[in-house]
């Protein structure tokens, strides 16, 4: 049984502090001893449920906030760190970790990212590369994963975009309207920026060129991406100051990671002005997360439906928790964010057994499956090819899939989910995040062992991999 007790001391500190209210002050207000809340805050004594209701009904705000987000995916984090054979004789309960990653995250991202410098050295030690000089670069995380722990950690929500976006998409008529219509309308009345097709030998979804005020726009890509890059240029000339503000707050490290942040943001705000927040929540709401519905409602691609879906974040308006990733065929990452308890591996390949690697067999379908994680909590993870190319046949074709998913809790709220055996353990694919930190006894796909087991190995038996872990 999992330990459901909640200790959030630190977030219902910055509600009070937020308030500028005293313990004493707070505490009147939502019925409780001083004594009690004073507990609370220093996480001696978890939230009970009637607490819970007491801060929402004299605060506005929405429980479901203090139940996930940030914490959730630092506790993810630490915890694979925690696996690595570096810390064998620590071994941190859960409750352990869940207090550090509350009450001090600035220490727990410290720990990961010495652990991630710690994993890169020594996987450049193992390689005996004889370019010694490059260690200390490589202790480094690279430009994209900083930026993408950048989103990760923020809830993937940029609140001040996102609005923006949202009040510019009113004034648009957007979803009301054709999208692309709209934002080259916008671009030619309010910057003087015509759009036009890229030359045949340009391969660039976008070229801007701002001496002439032209946007070249590859003629082959599919209209929902042609609509995402006028919207992303819009980005770029109106929220150049927000975008830069969000940057310099971030503090990267290198100039690289600044630039591709700035990228990032762009798209983001490209995503929120094609398809608005409320209109898409309304949207998931009505359609029941009907993803290819919802992408003709908007004029999008599934993919970009399946993204900003991840992004229905806005304090006191989330949308469902759900996970979303993106994965190639060898089975790299290349985005993921989850709102939900699954949190994917920062290291390794996503695990075989999950239904996003028979979305390559499957071309124009959305599969379905129930699983459950080594932890006992069950989710339906939704998967589908992506084919991205266009322009000819000896144009390259590149192919990924996209999950998508969230727990059984809230599978109603999913069109995919009616059919489906809900109630039937035995209906759940067992599943883990990756091989490294997964404590499977019996998995037929294994790949490796898990990084805090002793195997035991006997030569007399033979099961699917070589070994027992004890």
């Amino acid at each position: 049984m999992r330990n459901t007790k909640l200790f959030i001391g630190r977030k219902i500190r910055e509600l009070r502090e937020a308030n500028r209210l005293t313990q004493a002050g707070f505490a009147g207000r939502i019925g409780i001893s001083t004594s009690y809340l004073n507990q609370i805050e220093n996480n001696q004594r978890p939230v009970s449920a009637a607490v819970l209701l007491s801060l929402a009904e004299a605060f506005r705000i929405d429980i479901a906030a203090f139940s996930a987000g940030e914490s959730d995916r630092l506790l993810s984090a630490l915890s694979e760190a925690l696996t690595d054979p570096l810390f064998e004789t620590f071994r941190p309960n859960l409750q352990e970790l869940k207090l550090v990653a509350q009450n001090a995250p600035g220490f727990a991202h410290a720990l990961i990212a010495a652990h991630q410098a710690y994993r890169r050295n020594s996987e450049q030690l193992a390689s005996f590369d004889d370019t010694l000089g490059r260690s200390a670069a490589l202790a480094e995380p690279t430009p994209y994963e900083e930026v993408r722990d950048f989103f990760h950690f923020v809830d993937n929500y940029i609140h001040e975009l996102d609005r923006a976006a949202e009040e510019l998409a009113g004034r648009l008529g957007i979803p009301g309207r054709d999208p692309w219509a709209a934002l080259v309308g916008h671009l030619e009345k309010r910057h003087g920026v015509r759009t036009a097709h890229a030359a045949p030998q340009d391969d660039l979804l976008r070229r801007f060129d701002a001496e002439r005020r032209v946007l070249h726009l590859n003629p082959f890509s599919p209209l929902p991406t042609r609509s995402f890059q006028a919207a992303f240029q819009i980005g770029e000339m109106e929220m150049a100051a927000e975008i830069g503000a969000v940057v310099e707050a971030a503090s990267f490290r290198t100039p690289e990671a600044a630039e591709i942040c700035r990228i990032g943001l762009a798209n983001y705000f490209a995503g929120a002005l094609t398809m608005p927040y409320e209109a898409m929540l309304a949207s998931a709401r009505e359609l029941r997360h009907d993803l290819e519905l919802i992408a003709m409602r908007f004029g999008a691609s599934v993919e970009q439906v399946a993204h900003r879906l991840s992004t229905l974040q806005r304090p006191g308006r989330k949308g469902v928790p759900i996970f979303f990733a993106r994965i190639d065929r060898a089975g790299n990452i290349t985005k993921r964010h989850s709102a939900a308890k699954l949190q994917f591996a920062r290291f390794g390949a996503a695990c075989p057994l999950w239904n996003v690697h028979q979305a390559f067999e499957t071309p124009g379908r959305i599969i379905r499956q129930l699983a459950e994680t080594p932890d006992g909590v069950r989710y339906l993870c939704l998967a589908t090819e992506i084919a991205k190319g266009g322009g000819g046949f000896r144009a390259p074709q590149r192919r990924y899939a996209i999950a998508v998913g969230c727990e059984v809790a809230h599978a109603g709220d999913f069109v995919y989910a009616d059919d489906l055996d809900l109630g039937n353990p035995a209906a759940f694919d067992p599943i883990g995040i990756s091989c490294r930190i997964c404590e499977r006894q019996n998995c037929a796909q294994r790949a490796v062992p898990p990084l805090k087991r002793r195997l035991v190995v006997d030569r007399n038996r033979r099961g699917a991999v070589p070994y027992r872990l004890d």
